[in-house]
């Protein structure tokens, strides 16, 4: 339901997957990419969104290392290139291109426009509620919030994380001081998912949990529906 359009950022232009609603917006949100590129599951977020009435907008942040990327978590040999990609990413230019793409969502008409990301995605979400004039933020499991907790100061808006306490990736003590230091801050909510492992809202991912997906989602939908529309 989606189209591919250019945003112009501070190092040049991207592409980005844009998914409109039936009608006019609510407000909009950025969707921020996991290690595999703009692939189906993250155009398929974008979509979801945009019919719970959002415009929808997930930039491909690894246009600088090679535009286009889209792979699956479904062998070894795409982990391998999805973490090289990740690797090679630089994560605060990324935050500029997330900024752009805020704007451009902005020059759409909506008066306020968040960010929503997912695994890496996530950690650049965090960055995003601490450097950007994003709205409201969420981020699923987000790989290295921890290592990043010392910009916590700069959340002035909402800020939602989803984070499973069985994270294969994430260490537990990371989870726990992320809660632990954010949990002074009024603008964040932590919701913990006791028996879920990293990724647990992929869609046909291996920890893919659906009643717990559905549970994160509709607070992510209620956050959005008060924080953005």
């Amino acid at each position: 339901m989606g189209e591919w359009e250019e945003i112009s950022g501070p190092d040049g232009a991207f592409k980005a997957y844009v998914a409109r609603p039936s009608g006019t917006p609510k407000g909009a949100v950025v969707v921020v990419q996991e290690i595999f590129g703009v692939n189906a599951v993250m155009r398929g977020k974008a979509d979801w969104l945009a019919r719970e009435g959002f415009l929808a907008m997930a930039p491909d942040l690894f246009w600088r290392i090679k535009p286009g990327i889209d792979l699956t978590d479904q062998s070894e040999a795409e982990w391998k290139q999805a973490l090289d990609y990740m690797n090679q990413l630089d994560k605060n230019a990324s935050v500029k291109d997330v900024a752009a793409t805020l704007a451009w969502a902005r020059g759409q008409g909506v008066s306020k426009a968040g960010v929503m990301g997912y695994c890496m995605g996530g950690y650049i979400a965090f960055l995003a509620a601490c450097r950007t004039d994003t709205d409201a933020t969420v981020a699923y499991h987000g790989g290295g919030i921890h290592t990043a907790l010392g910009e916590a100061s700069g959340i002035k808006k909402p800020l939602m994380l989803h984070n499973p306490m069985k994270d294969g990736f994430i260490p537990v003590e990371a989870l726990n001081t992320i809660r632990e230091t954010l949990s002074s801050n009024p603008l964040v909510t932590v919701h913990e998912y006791a028996e879920q492992d990293h990724a647990f809202t992929r869609e046909g991912g291996a920890h893919y949990d659906a009643a717990a997906t559905q549970i994160a989602d509709g607070r992510t939908i209620s956050f959005f529906n008060a924080n953005l529309a």
